[in-house]
């Protein structure tokens, strides 16, 4: 079994826990399994990069734990901790990707695929903001600002993917993706009444997010190394 094995089957045991827990309403025993995901990925991370990790990535790990310890504890500043926390771990991921990724070119036929991501990105952007949560109204400009780093973000991935099909780009996709709903059904459970179903989908898609970010950032340093042995 390689090195990094057992830190990616203790992730996916954490998060088959975490369904398990959320489903059978056992919230005490779903934050534990909770708790394990993110030191179980970078771990998974740190291992498979031979120990080697930027200062960025570093910086995105410890912000996204930040925000995970925010989100768990369940306190009164709990929700703006999590919030500026994860909103650092967007402005970061989007400063990592315009440093480490050429300038996107536009082909004709990429026009109306794109177009239709934007349109689709505002859309949600818009309508979940409007949502008028009181923990919305009193966080109005940061939810707002929020919303927009995670758009562009996501604008980034999309559109990246559309043009360049590659598998880094598709595990972009695949992280902003995973952040949206993340996000989306956050605010789904904070406006709506207890629901399992979007408990559910709330703590799957956080953690395959941290899935598909490792696994991006691993994918970013093959590439690089690929193009210097070219």
């Amino acid at each position: 079994m390689k090195a990094n094995k057992p830190s990616l089957i203790l992730f996916f045991l954490a998060l088959l826990c975490t369904i398990i827990f959320d489903c059978t309403g056992q919230d005490f025993l779903a934050v534990y399994a909770k708790a394990i995901v993110l030191p179980a990925i970078f771990f998974y991370f740190l291992i498979s990069s031979n120990y080697k990790i930027g200062k960025t990535e570093a910086f995105i790990f410890f912000f996204c734990f930040v925000g995970q310890v925010f989100d768990l504890m369940e306190v009164e500043v709990s929700k703006i901790g999590a919030v500026l926390s994860f909103l650092l771990v967007y402005m970061l991921l989007l400063r990592f990707f315009i440093v480490n990724h050429k300038r996107i070119k536009l082909r004709r036929k990429d026009i109306l695929p794109v177009f239709i991501v934007v349109v689709f990105i505002i859309y949600l952007l818009i309508s979940v903001l409007s949502l008028q949560a009181d923990s919305i109204k009193k966080l109005n400009f940061i939810y707002t600002f929020y919303g927009i780093v995670l758009s562009i973000l996501s604008y980034f991935s999309f559109v990246s993917y559309i043009t360049k099909g590659t598998h880094i780009t598709l595990l972009m996709s695949l992280m902003a993706i995973s952040y949206i709903f993340s996000d989306i059904f956050y605010i789904f459970n904070e406006y709506f009444s207890f629901s399992v179903v979007l408990v559910l989908i709330r703590d799957i898609t956080q953690i395959l997010a941290y899935y598909f970010m490792a696994e991006y950032f691993l994918e970013k340093t093959k590439t690089g190394k690929r193009i210097i042995i070219q």
